[in-house]
């Protein structure tokens, strides 16, 4: 525990700017959105904000925040809400079977789960466990993680808005193998005004080192990183490509931009999650002007 406390501080001191952002994370509460979001931005993302004439795609994503408040949207962020909405639009043969939902750790009847399954919150990113073998896994450091999250407000990170009063909860729900794969691919298809125009393909993620590779619509290659390194490989069209690009277009339909995320196992298709401030519209491109080029995909003046 020491050490790592030492890491820590050793870090910060390193970067003055790493130590703002976290001064600002814990300050967040006393700030309206607009004002932490002024003051957070450029630290993340290295330009001041406008959101008087919003051009790129992150000060676009940071205009949506203040300006466009779709009720649905905390339920599409709900992780065990937006299975239920996004089955009413594209079937239930898209939704990853769901086992349970509970209030807190000790609620689960372990019981009644299957040897493998995946427990997820509800409300934030990252509190996931992967259980391969209900008899062999680390229930206490599962517990410990899951308690951590449950106490998390993810909404004054970034205001996300649609965070802010989702219900802190426990999914169970099924977990999904690819063949040899520990964890299958997931494939991340960015839509502007209703339309695909980027996917994201996450492979190696169960080594802990995800890799990160763009493709567009007819699954060529782009040449941009972002958020972590490429693989390297010459990656295969996954057989339900032009099913995720069919179910993206429903349930982005309406929505001037939202990431869908979605599985594909030897051609079966499932429904992951719907992101609405990918990186918390604080992302890093590599190159810089794809940050323009996507925020000239978002038109602000169809937003209602």
């Amino acid at each position: 525990m020491l050490k790592s406390i030492q890491r820590k501080f050793k870090t910060v001191a390193n970067n003055p700017k790493t130590a703002l952002i976290k001064t600002l994370y814990v300050l967040s509460p006393l700030f309206s959105d607009r004002a932490y979001l002024k003051m957070l931005f450029p630290l993340k993302v290295g330009y001041k904000l406008d959101l008087a004439n919003p051009k790129t795609f992150n000060e676009k994503l940071q205009w949506l925040k203040i300006n466009y408040r779709k009720p649905e949207m905390p339920r599409m962020v709900d992780k065990y809400e937006a299975k239920r909405w996004a089955a009413g639009i594209i079937g239930k043969e898209f939704i990853i079977d769901t086992y349970g939902v509970w209030n807190s750790f000790d609620e689960i009847d372990f019981d009644s789960l299957p040897d493998s399954f995946v427990l997820k919150t509800t409300h934030d990113q990252g509190g996931v466990v992967v259980v391969r073998d209900k008899e062999k896994w680390d229930k206490e450091a599962a517990k410990r993680k899951l308690a951590k999250h449950l106490k998390r407000q993810h909404y004054y990170l970034t205001r996300e808005w649609p965070y802010k009063n989702v219900k802190p909860r426990i999914l169970a729900e099924a977990l999904l193998c690819d063949g040899d794969k520990a964890q299958p691919n997931d494939y991340k298809f960015y839509c502007f005004n209703g339309r695909p125009r980027i996917l994201l393909v996450a492979t190696e993620r169960s080594s802990g080192n995800a890799k990160f590779d763009y493709f567009d619509m007819e699954f060529r290659p782009v040449d941009l990183k972002q958020g972590g390194e490429r693989s390297g490989r010459t990656l295969a069209q996954p057989l339900g490509f032009r099913t995720m690009i069919r179910l993206a277009e429903r349930l982005a339909s309406d929505l001037p931009h939202v990431r869908v995320d979605f599985y594909d196992i030897e051609g079966a298709v499932y429904f992951g999650e719907m992101t609405f401030f990918d990186g918390g519209g604080m992302a890093l491109f590599e190159p810089q002007i794809v940050d323009r080029t996507w925020g000239d995909w978002i038109d602000l003046e169809k937003v209602v």
